[in-house]
């Protein structure tokens, strides 16, 4: 029975790591746009159970990160810059709203946590440092939703988290500079350690106007390869 338990108990464990390993492969385009997949081959790479990561497939499928072809696999979603503009037009509410009540709602141990991702930012961007920077950009995400204590809302933001970060993957060596995502980015994570709801939100809509001139920007743009397999 103990053994049974144990299983049991792991297994929402290995849900998360099997989630947040494929959505980086995704996010990094390690699994580029239109790759096939299959549970089996996913299982069998990260060295874990089917289970766990038909769980994190079907939670990307709602991401819109992937899309599910029954009895053919699995499909690894385009991108378009369009769908992408109006991902970012809610984005940007749902972020500022997260911002504010996050610095509202922070309590000592979570300032801790949003001066450490600031200091992650703040190093990711000084090496440009991009998979540095997509880690760190996670924690933050993480740490908002955690502080501002709105599940509604934590939930409306991860179905465009996921596809936000591949489109900055995809194109920002053409259109965007690591240092200066970074650096808004740690703007908004020491507003919210400082406590300062307006202060947030400005920083909030600081970053959305920078993604929105950097998403824009890379209309006509040829889009980068693939990174190779690991």
């Amino acid at each position: 029975m103990d053994d049974i338990h144990n299983a049991a108990e792991a297994l929402p464990n290995l849900n998360r790591i099997a989630y947040r390993e494929i959505e980086e492969l995704i996010v990094t385009l390690q699994l580029a746009p239109g790759a096939v997949l299959s549970e089996t081959d996913l299982a069998r790479r990260l060295g874990i159970s089917r289970t766990p990561v038909r769980e994190a497939l079907q939670r990307l499928a709602r991401e819109g990160l992937v899309r599910i072809m029954p009895r053919r696999g699995l499909l690894v979603t385009e991108v378009n810059v369009e769908k992408q503009l109006r991902v970012l037009e809610a984005r940007r509410e749902i972020e500022r709203f997260l911002a504010r009540h996050a610095a509202e709602r922070r309590i000592d141990a979570e300032r801790r946590q949003f001066l450490a991702v600031g200091e992650a930012l703040a190093e990711a961007g000084a090496d440009r440092d991009e998979v540095a920077f997509t880690r760190a950009d996670r924690d933050l995400n993480n740490a908002v939703a955690r502080a501002a204590r709105n599940e509604f809302a934590v939930e409306a933001i991860g179905l465009m988290q996921g596809l936000s970060r591949r489109f900055w993957h995809m194109f920002h060596g053409e259109c965007g500079d690591v240092a200066m995502a970074a650096e808004l980015h740690r703007r908004v994570a020491l507003a919210i350690a400082d406590g300062e709801p307006d202060a947030a939100a400005a920083a909030s809509d600081a970053l959305l106007d920078y993604v929105v001139t950097f998403t824009r920007a890379s209309l006509g743009v040829t889009p980068r390869a693939a990174a190779p397999a690991a």
